[in-house]
């Protein structure tokens, strides 16, 4: 599997074979190539402040387990599986649920800051989009808010939502399909964009 890190195209099996024959720095181009949707993932699901301990505590945790990743398949969904696990445990152990708000601010941190040349108009309102499909999505249960974050927030998809979550992608397919029709009674406007792309 191949992943563009900045302008150039990293071969993910290459670098995991070489971490495996004796070259621990090539993990690096990894860390480096995935570091953003971790943050992504880590803050979509509620790590809040603590997502860059989250993402660093599943990378440790991901170089730890390459023995036992397999190949042929894709690093990203198997990373954002352990960012998902490790969010939810440190989420636990802190035994405190991060405000609404919260999740919506480090969501927008993590997020490109908006180009200078943009409409401030169009900025707006898609800040006020993602405020409420936000909450919209705090409505949801686990499983569905998942699926949809997955598969839309951090645009993976079928396949590597699939793996990502563990489950079959029939059961991707139909929790996701039952989490978008909640989501078109929560917000009436709410229309993914196709192949996966940003609601």
């Amino acid at each position: 599997m191949r992943t563009r890190e900045g302008g150039r195209i990293v071969d993910e099996a290459a670098v995991i074979a070489r971490v495996r024959a004796g070259e621990p720095e090539a993990y690096a181009e990894l860390v480096r190539a995935h570091t953003g949707i971790a943050l992504r993932a880590a803050a979509a699901l509620g790590a809040g402040a603590d997502a860059e301990d989250v993402v660093q505590q599943a990378f440790v945790k991901a170089y730890c387990a390459l023995g036992r990743f397999r190949d042929g398949t894709a690093f990203r969904p198997w990373l954002l599986s352990i960012v998902a696990n490790e969010t939810r445990n440190t989420v636990r152990a802190a035994a405190r649920r991060h405000t609404l708000a919260g999740r919506e601010a480090a969501f927008v941190e993590a997020e490109p800051v908006i180009p200078e040349s943009a409409d401030p108009a169009v900025a707006t309102l898609a800040t006020e989009r993602r405020g409420a499909l936000v909450a919209a999505l705090e409505k949801l249960g686990e499983e569905h808010r998942l699926v949809v974050t997955y598969r839309y927030l951090l645009e993976m998809d079928e396949r590597e939502t699939a793996q990502a979550l563990g489950w079959p992608r029939g059961t991707v397919k139909s929790r996701l399909n039952r989490a978008l029709r909640k989501l078109e009674r929560l917000l009436p406007d709410f229309r993914p964009r196709e192949g996966g792309g940003r609601a």
